[in-house]
């Protein structure tokens, strides 16, 4: 039986290498601040990570030139953002193309196919990992719809742009109406 689903968008090189230019303590205090505004217009989320709501998860999106230590804060989380080479104590790893990330966040493709087909890797405290897969799922989030909301006016020129990355790179941004073939 062959794989006849397509594969997972990756970000091109030259936007990697570009991001690779960002310095990581003005990314890290954007993402933070973000998270900050998504938990207040979702609690429920960071409390349904009940005794996980200290972990330390590594979010790394392997196509791009850093990676993200997530600390939920028991609802008052922080993102730091982490250059390839540096070190850092998580709770658990979970490592895949950033379109497979975005995608598992939204929705959009199912958890376990993106495991078992090695499209996702979880390392570390699965148990707090399964806790944060089902306090994304129950929060239901889109990202888009939070960047808008945390962008206030400037949302509508956003709405567009937003569209049109999605368009042309096929990641995911927002939340579907119905789970993806991977």
């Amino acid at each position: 039986m062959s794989d006849t689903r397509p594969s997972l968008p990756r970000v091109p090189r030259p936007l990697a290498q570009a991001l690779a230019l960002t310095p990581p303590g003005a990314l890290s205090l954007g993402l933070t601040r973000y998270a900050r505004a998504v938990a207040t217009r979702h609690p429920a989320m960071f409390r349904r990570l009940g005794a996980h709501g200290q972990a330390r998860f590594l979010i790394d999106p392997t196509d791009l030139p850093f990676a993200l230590l997530l600390e939920p804060g028991g609802g008052r989380p922080r993102v730091t953002l982490l250059r390839r080479s540096a070190q850092a104590q998580a709770t658990a790893r979970i490592a895949g193309s950033l379109s497979a990330l975005l995608g598992l966040v939204h929705g959009a493709f199912d958890g376990d196919a993106l495991f078992f087909s090695r499209d996702l890797a979880i390392e570390g405290d699965t148990a707090a990992v399964l806790a944060l897969r089902n306090a994304l799922d129950d929060a239901e989030l889109d990202l888009s719809e939070e960047i808008f909301a945390f962008a206030g006016p400037l949302a509508s020129g956003l709405r567009p742009f937003v569209g049109l990355v999605e368009r042309h790179t096929g990641v995911v941004l927002h939340r579907p109406a119905e789970t993806l073939p991977w």
